[in-house]
């Protein structure tokens, strides 16, 4: 069963959802920091902000800004810091454009 705020989604465009959650080849940039070689772009971002909140890289006075440190750099185009409004789209440059044409399988959208 989808949460409330996702049923919109789904109901509107599923297409657009479909795209967060197909599984699909990462680039190896990417399969080094996550660890696997095939996730979806909703895990991707997951990983990616267990990550950050793991390692303490929020800034102490503004919970909005990122400090990256050297190995989110490599994944976030080198950038020392970032606005957390960008995160998703710099994660989702390293998925292809059209991940329907050569997904790996489908997947639930809790199952990351």
């Amino acid at each position: 069963m989808l949460p409330q705020r996702m049923k919109k989604a789904v109901t509107d465009n599923p297409k657009k959802l479909a795209n967060l959650i197909d599984l699909v080849n990462l680039p190896s940039s990417l399969r080094d920091f996550v660890g696997q070689s095939q996730i979806s772009r909703l895990g991707c971002f997951m990983r990616v902000w267990s990550y950050i909140k793991t390692n303490n890289l929020q800034d102490p006075n503004n919970k909005n800004v990122v400090n990256c440190d050297e190995k989110l750099k490599g994944i976030l185009l080198g950038k020392p810091r970032i606005e957390l409004a960008e995160l998703p789209a710099l994660i989702k440059l390293h998925f292809p454009k059209e991940p329907k044409s050569s997904p790996v399988k489908k997947i639930g959208w809790c199952q990351l």
